[in-house]
């Protein structure tokens, strides 16, 4: 696409240089600039690809990658000199004192983006047909090219390489008579088109750069590793271990033919073996590309081991890879946890036992809200949030200076019960109280049943006193704070026997703020 609108702008050219044809140019210039970035990051990816497949096998992808590095020099210096190129146009046209000056102009800030006389002098030089111009050493320059890229690939492939970058021909002018490669493209051209025609022309060596270097790494024989990368891998059945059991893991090279067997050996207690110590090692035997590693669980604690995979590559090269693990033996353990019960209470703080088997150094455990810290063996969850409905515990034990997740607990968050009030130490459930008493011990308390494990200070903020007239009638009083004020205890200095009184509309303040309890109601013996 971008070839055919450089081809009509060219042609419009020769009618007319408007500024919608120059702005036009400079689109299709971005376009082909842009292609050239992305034909760039290709070409990257291929010689990555083909440098591992270089790497794992020098001696026979070595011809190829070397011709691969002739091709990348070859495209990357005639890139350059196409880039100078440009930069001279620049700085003839719009007059820069500098070629640095000129470098750093992009073509939509090029004044003089229309002009030709300077272009078509530098190009073409006082000849009739550009030969004494720079147009001919371009042309030249891509005929090198061309042919040195060609001798890269082998001859019987050379047909099937699209090199393009054509400079024979024909070239036919606007009145349709024959016309020189370097008249066709340079004569009378403006400089928005002759910038254009230079990274058109880059294009054509990215594309050819990138085909030779395909068909150099398609010339691999198919015996060859056909995959980016080859890496020894452990597979374990499990990595935790109780005593009398066996730790068992599969051991093979991904990727790898299944119908040859590798010569695998591991060391105990170690995170590297050295092939120099390769025949002391333990061998294990195996079949079909694996072996089945099996290590007694005789004690307790972290374990690990490590080896190496030698194995021999179609070619008859001997290639070695390292592998490495660690697995956990542990006693058998039992936790059981009724899960209705697993509640932590709001405003106190909550002991929790944390146990890791194993024998780790230490064990950390986070908490999703709240705060958890260590509290001698055991552990205190406090500080969490009024209205949370769950908090999260992960708990992370450290062997052998290695930290290993050990799971996650959820746990629900709840208020804790109400408080229940008294008055000079009498509940409603007491009936009757002494008047002298009630009035000796005048404060509202709340307290919670002896079986309640937490210990928790709620205070009564306010309340409203309530007692039977001598008429009938009902006396309220409403008081801030948990005292008997001097006008209730003169109502219960004057109550007749049996008469009833009530505190109401209690309030009390707790660690989780305040909250209503129930009320108390007695009878004055």
């Amino acid at each position: 696409m971008i070839a055919m609108m450089y081809l009509v702008l060219t042609a419009l050219l020769a009618l007319n240089v408007s500024k919608q044809i120059l702005d036009a140019f400079i689109i299709v210039n971005e376009s082909v600039e842009q292609t050239n970035e992305n034909f760039s990051r290709k070409l990257d990816n291929t010689y990555a690809k083909f440098k591992i497949q270089y790497q794992m096998n020098p001696n026979k992808v070595g011809p190829y990658w070397e011709k691969a590095q002739v091709a990348h020099k070859l495209s990357r210096d005639f890139n350059k000199y196409i880039d100078s190129i440009r930069v001279v146009i620049v700085k003839l046209t719009d007059g820069y004192d500098t070629y640095q000056e000129a470098q750093k102009v992009e073509l939509k800030n090029v004044k003089r983006k229309d002009a030709y006389d300077r272009t078509t002098t530098f190009f073409i030089g006082t000849s009739h047909d550009g030969s004494s111009g720079e147009a001919r050493v371009l042309k030249n320059k891509i005929d090198v090219y061309k042919k040195k890229l060609l001798e890269l690939v082998d001859a019987k492939y050379r047909n099937t390489i699209k090199i393009g970058l054509d400079t024979k021909g024909p070239f036919y002018d606007m009145d349709g008579k024959s016309q020189p490669w370097e008249m066709h493209q340079f004569y009378r051209t403006i400089l928005a088109a002759d910038v254009t025609i230079l990274n058109k022309i880059k294009a054509d060596v990215y594309n050819a750069e990138f085909d030779v270097t395909n068909n150099l790494f398609s010339a691999v024989s198919a015996e060859d590793w056909k995959f980016d990368e080859i890496k020894a891998k452990v597979i374990p059945k499990s990595s935790y271990v109780f005593i009398g059991e066996e730790y068992q893991a599969e051991i093979l090279v991904a990727a790898y033919d299944t119908k040859s067997n590798p010569d695998v050996r591991y060391v105990l207690g170690s995170d590297t073996l050295l092939p120099s110590n390769f025949k002391n090692a333990t061998k294990i035997e195996g079949s079909q590309g694996t072996v089945t590693l099996k290590l007694g669980g005789s004690s307790e604690g972290l374990k690990k081991f490590a080896g190496i995979i030698k194995i021999v590559n179609p070619l008859g090269d001997t290639m070695i890879f390292h592998f490495k693990d660690e697995f956990i033996v542990a006693q058998p353990g039992l936790t059981v946890s009724p899960t209705k019960m697993n509640v932590f209470y709001i405003g106190v703080e909550n002991p929790v036992d944390i146990s890791v088997p194993g024998g780790p150094e230490r064990v950390n455990p986070t908490i999703s809200v709240g705060n958890i810290h260590a509290d001698g063996k055991a552990f205190i969850v406090s500080d969490l949030p009024v209205g949370g409905r769950e908090a999260v515990i992960t708990v992370n034990a450290v062997f052998s200076g290695k930290s290993k997740n050990m799971g996650t607990k959820t746990f629900r968050l709840k208020r804790v019960p109400d408080p229940i009030v008294t008055v000079s130490g009498y509940r409603s459930t007491d009936g009757f109280i002494d008047r002298n008493i009630l009035i000796s011990n005048a404060a509202l308390i709340p307290v919670f049943p002896p079986d309640f494990d937490f210990k928790l200070t709620y205070t009564v903020t306010s309340y409203t006193f309530v007692a039977e007239g001598s008429g009938g009638d009902v006396n309220q009083i409403k008081v801030t704070g948990n005292r008997l004020t001097p006008e209730i205890v003169k109502v219960i200095t004057g109550a007749k026997r049996n008469k009833r009184i009530w505190f109401e509309g209690v309030t009390a303040k707790g660690p989780d703020g305040e909250r209503s309890l129930a009320g108390i109601g007695l009878k004055i013996k």
